[in-house]
């Protein structure tokens, strides 16, 4: 593949600056880094060490400059000499978009923003998250947001320039892995993975994410109560770690829900094409990793219409309402009642899958940003 070089002589110098590198942004810039080194973009990433080293960046041909994931002078001081001799400055997330705007002041380096989902705060935080986020809309040349309202979010905050990003399937989770491959051959078989898992006989129903509020874990846990009287009771397995793990233990045990906490886990596709359902009862979703991997696999797929999700499933998911329960429930038991429907969805969810846009897609419409910025400032 050719170099890029869009001003007919040294290639584009950009620095990608990361904050904790969560779930599906991680993997998207992992591809993005690979993706312009291939064309011959100078990348260098400016993350905290352990983001970097689980991300693999110097394998795809990325610079790495460790920078903390914090707003003090020293590390500002540290990102503001890392971008010193960068063509453009693009940051992923919040954290980092308000990092790299304090690190650019004064220059004229354009800068970038994607913003991959949305930060939860009441209160006093509330406040202060509008104000950063007003700053970081202002400061960016460009805001890419991954869903259409957080294109909007962005426009209310006074941003100049707000587009939809072009976001790739992420590809399988886990240590290593890269998106896009297949390895499907290497899983062990869907009885196996059930039998481990105690659902030899039962339907097997999948969550997977932080056990943290604002995921709707409470909304699912109340959903359970509503099939248990079902013969077999669905087993609801919910993949992740956080600080309610106590809280959601209890009310589990208290009440003899059917559910089990795996905590982290790294085999999160063997664990999603052995269920019979996947479930995202989230009150907020900008673009879901795990509705991406369920239909994907040919998964059935139950989430609520929130944020970028409907957008991203079309008609291939059953939706229902935030923080309903009892929609939850009956959904869920409808699905279980109707193999047609499943199989329906099934196929509805690969053809879905199809129209996302590929990794190339995604490169290409950040790299004519790219072009469009720096061409500018050169003028």
């Amino acid at each position: 593949m050719s170099s890029h070089t869009p001003h007919g002589h040294a290639p584009l110098r950009t620095v990608q600056v990361l904050g904790g590198g969560s779930g599906g942004s991680s993997a998207h810039v992992r591809s993005l880094a690979a993706g312009l080194v291939a064309r011959g973009v100078r990348v260098t990433v400016c993350a905290p060490t352990e983001v970097a080293s689980a991300l693999g960046f110097r394998d795809v041909g990325a610079h790495h400059i460790p920078v903390p994931r914090r707003s003090d002078p020293a590390s500002v001081a540290a990102l503001r000499l890392a971008c010193a001799d960068a063509d453009l400055v693009h940051a992923h997330g919040l954290n980092a978009a308000v990092r790299a705007a304090l690190a650019l002041s004064g220059r004229r380096t354009p800068l970038v923003v994607t913003w991959h989902t949305r930060t939860h705060a009441e209160g006093a935080r509330a406040h202060l998250l509008r104000l950063l986020e007003r700053r970081v809309a202002r400061s960016a040349s460009v805001v890419l947001g991954t869903t259409s309202d957080l294109v909007d979010r962005a426009r209310r905050r006074g941003a100049r320039d707000a587009r939809l990003a072009a976001v790739a399937f992420p590809g399988p989770r886990g240590a290593g892995s890269s998106a896009g491959t297949d390895d499907d051959a290497d899983r062990p078989p869907r009885h196996k993975v059930r039998a481990e898992l105690g659902a030899v006989d039962r339907p097997l129903l999948m969550a997977v994410g932080a056990l943290e509020q604002h995921r709707g874990y409470e909304t699912l846990l109340d959903a359970t109560r509503a099939w248990r009287h079902l013969d077999p009771v669905p087993l609801v397995l919910i993949a992740g770690e956080g600080p309610l793990r106590g809280a959601l233990q209890r009310r589990i045990e208290d009440e003899g829900l059917p559910v089990r906490l795996l905590g982290r886990r790294d085999d999160v596709p063997e664990l999603l094409a052995a269920a019979d359902l996947a479930l995202l009862p989230s009150p907020w979703e900008a673009r879901s990793v795990l509705a991406q991997e369920a239909l994907h696999a040919r998964v059935p797929l139950v989430a609520t219409a929130v944020g970028g999700v409907p957008d991203l499933v079309g008609d291939a998911a059953e939706l229902v309402p935030p923080d309903d329960a009892e929609a939850l429930a009956d959904a869920v038991v409808r699905l279980l009642d109707d193999p047609g429907r499943r199989e329906w969805l099934r196929d509805l969810g690969e053809a879905q899958a199809a129209t996302w846009p590929t990794e190339d897609e995604a490169v290409a419409q950040v790299l004519s940003v790219y072009d469009e910025l720096t061409r500018t400032l050169m003028t």
